[in-house]
């Protein structure tokens, strides 16, 4: 449990980066663009403790479907983006992404083969 609150601080790093990104205004406003140093530095560092216990196919893609879910809601909340059914349908087809992975993941540990001491 203690490796997926890593994980979420990863992804709550990352999502505050991708925003500092869009304010750095292509690195030309100095504040966003150290944000955007800080949030991605922090993000790959709390990706890499939970890459201790989890693995790298499955903590990949929680990191990055929910990076881009959020930073999509973030987009139309913040920025006014559009939110049209495609959007809605990408963010679904991520979510259900990482749900197959979780599951596949899971039935992987149930056929792994226990070794015999002799």
């Amino acid at each position: 449990m203690k490796s997926y609150i890593v994980l979420a601080i990863s992804i709550i790093g990352e999502i505050f980066a991708t925003s500092m990104l869009k304010l750095s205004e292509g690195f030309t406003v100095l504040s966003p663009s150290i944000g955007v140093i800080i949030g991605y530095g922090l993000s790959f560092y709390f990706l890499s403790l939970c890459l201790k216990t989890i693995s790298l196919s499955l903590a990949y893609a929680i990191w990055s479907g929910a990076g881009t879910a959020l930073t999509a809601l973030i987009g139309v909340i913040l920025w006014g983006e559009v939110f049209t059914t495609l959007k809605i349908l990408g963010i679904l087809l991520i979510i259900g992404g990482v749900v197959v992975l979780n599951s596949s993941r899971n039935k992987e540990i149930e056929k792994e083969p226990i070794e015999e001491s002799i």
